[in-house]
Formats: structure tokens, sequence, C-alpha cells
């Protein structure tokens, strides 16, 4: 238990040993992958869940804590430039300054976070580490974006509106990216067996 806490021992698409060609092109299809996040929906109360945070995690967990942060800082670049990458399609720098910036800026630290722990072992290779990592991701950006939020409305009505109603969807969240991390780890396993 203690060498998979101290040493990493995975990284899905070993991001550190492809060429820098490889990692420009992972950057690419990870904010694709990010922005088309934004545009799924799922219809919950009091309000709407979208994917975003389910890829942010998968994508920390899959590139790694370095290029899983620097992905998710690309794709929020793109954003505050207007491109309509963020939920519901939209795009510019006053969502980085309203409500939602707190979630938006806590996005790579929650990726960052979700992919250290994936190469510490917390990955498919055990689900249950894999989900925790992908809970303490979803916890992250909800207590950095409840903070934000805080200083707009206070503190009681950010954890009313900014989080209790994302509880369910976090859960739900992290145990689809453990089952992704889990069927990818499966997967690998069979094609090098």
């Amino acid at each position: 238990m203690t060498d998979i806490a101290l040493h990493p021992t995975f990284s899905p698409l070993h991001p550190q040993s492809r060429s820098l060609r490889w990692q420009i092109a992972a950057v690419l299809v990870g904010s694709v992958l990010l922005a088309l996040s934004s545009h799924i929906k799922v219809p919950m109360l009091p309000v709407p869940m979208t994917m975003q945070t389910f890829a942010v995690t998968l994508v920390g967990a899959l590139y790694g804590w370095r290029l899983g942060a620097i992905t998710i800082l690309a794709w929020l670049l793109q954003g505050a430039m207007g491109l309509p990458v963020l939920a519901g399609g939209t795009g510019g720098i006053a969502y980085f300054a309203g409500p939602t910036g707190g979630y938006l800026l806590a996005f790579p630290f929650a990726g960052a976070l979700t992919g250290w722990l994936a190469e510490r072992g917390w990955n498919g290779h055990r689900v249950g580490f894999a989900f925790i990592a992908m809970l303490l991701g979803n916890a992250l950006c909800l207590a950095l974006g409840a903070g934000w939020l805080s200083l707009i409305v206070g503190a009681e009505k950010a954890i009313a509106v900014g989080v209790l109603p994302f509880l369910l969807g976090a859960i739900v969240k992290s145990a689809l990216g453990a089952a992704t991390l889990t069927l990818w780890a499966r997967g690998r396993a069979s094609s090098e067996g």
C-alpha cells in the first residue's frame, strides 16, 4: 500500500513518454472532449447537471496531473477567448468573473488532483480508489467554486445553491469516471495479455 501511495504507478496514456507532437494532439483532443461535455445536460432538480466535472476528472486521470492540467487550462483559455466551449455553448471572459468563475478556475486543480492520485495507484486497477480520486476532484471543484460564490451571495446561500444540488451528481459522475477507468484498465490488460 505504501508503494502505491508514494510512487507513480499508473498513467493510462503514458504522456511523459510521448513526443511533443503527441502531447499537443492530446491537449487538442482533450479540449474537444471538455467542450463536448459542457453541452451534455442531465435533467436534475433543482438545476440540471452538465458532464464537465466528469470530463475534467477523467482527463486528469487519463493524462496525468501535468498534461491534464495543461489540457484543462487550454480549454478554459478557449472559453475566455469567447469560443462556445463552456456550459451550454457559452464563452467569454465574463463567465470567469461571475458566479461560475470559481468553479471554472477550480477545474485545473480538480483535474490535477485526480491525475496525481491516479498516477499513484488510485485508478482503474483499484475501482474503489478510482472512485475516491474522482470524488475528491469533484469535491475540490465544489469547495473552490462555493468559496468564490460565497463572496458574491454569502456562504450559506453559496452552499445551498452551489454545493447541495450538485452532491448527487458528483457521486454519479465519480462512479461513472471510476467505471470508465476500470474498463480502460481491463481493456489494456486484455490487449497486452
